[in-house]
């Protein structure tokens, strides 16, 4: 499922896109819709990728057929071995009625270009471990998921062609690349288990849109702490991003009462070492330590064990 990292970063986005757009152009909804859509960017790359997946495995038949129709074709165009096309995985991921509400309704089916395709078939196809799959005459359920891993980890993600497509094709794919490895992963652990009409469960959307809502809520107030710890920094000018992280680590500190203040601060400072500027992470940390010492002080941190709440 969709990591609380991932969920920061849309909502980051989002307070972003927000902060740009015209005061008129806000209307009520406008912040959750945003958000929403943001969200969705992550469900259409995992979907896309699980399609991609797919279109490689099912190019040993585009193959065969190819090969067979030669006007003189050897024996070895004959015996084309497309085994990897009926791999389990791949009736899995086509048959799901969600996957494929997903290719519609965003239009992915016909993205992938066929040429890549062929490219990726062919550079699995020079591999030993390809070699030594099809050869083994029998399927077993963990030689059919070696195999698709194989082919996500070591075809698909160190391609620099298929790099670029998914970067041409998602203008997010830099924010979700790293997360696409652990739905990919999940996804091969339990298939069956999986909805991908609902890729982030109830308990992380509500999350994500108290977290927006509350930072959209709280702008003000949680200004009024971060700018007397600024010094002699001038709010104007330091980077947006850094502003919209520590509004909303303030929020966090509190407001989500079920999340620790050590667990806000690494994640914000990790995300402004990611997003923002090389001095960010430091930045970003100071002022965040400087505001829960305070706030500790005047006893209005009140945190409680998720288990328990």
């Amino acid at each position: 499922m969709i990591s609380r990292r991932n969920i920061r970063v849309k909502v980051m986005q989002t307070l972003y896109a927000l902060e740009t757009m015209e005061p008129g152009a806000i209307k009520p909804g406008t912040a959750t819709s945003l958000l929403n859509e943001k969200l969705d960017q992550t469900s259409q790359i995992f979907t896309y990728v699980l399609h991609c997946l797919t279109q490689v495995a099912q190019y040993a038949e585009i193959d065969a057929q190819t090969r067979a129709s030669k006007h003189l074709p050897s024996a070895a165009d004959l015996q084309v071995n497309t085994k990897i096309a009926g791999n389990e995985f791949i009736f899995q991921i086509i048959n799901d009625k969600g996957f494929q509400v997903n290719l519609e309704q965003w239009k992915l089916r016909h993205l992938p270009e066929q040429d890549l395709m062929r490219k990726l078939y062919n550079t699995l196809v020079a591999t030993d471990i390809y070699q030594q799959y099809i050869q083994e005459p029998s399927r077993t359920r963990a030689g059919e998921k070696e195999i698709m891993e194989y082919v996500y980890k070591e075809i698909l993600t160190k391609n620099e062609l298929f790099l670029q497509h998914m970067e041409d094709s998602f203008l997010h794919w830099g924010d979700d690349a790293e997360m696409m490895d652990l739905l990919v992963a999940n996804y091969m652990h339990k298939p069956h288990l999986f909805n991908f009409l609902q890729l982030i469960s109830k308990e992380k959307l509500e999350y994500a849109r108290e977290l927006l809502l509350t930072v959209l809520d709280k702008k003000e107030y949680c200004l009024e702490l971060i700018k007397p710890k600024l010094q002699n920094w001038d709010p104007e000018r330091i980077a947006a991003v850094d502003m919209l992280l520590m509004e909303m680590g303030v929020c966090e500190f509190l407001y989500f009462p079920t999340i620790p203040t050590k667990v806000t601060i690494n994640e914000y400072i990790d995300l402004a070492k990611a997003y923002s500027t090389p001095q960010s992470g430091q930045f970003v940390n100071g002022i965040l330590d400087n505001i829960l010492k305070d706030l500790d002080q005047a006893n209005m941190i009140k945190k409680v064990d998720r288990t328990k709440k």
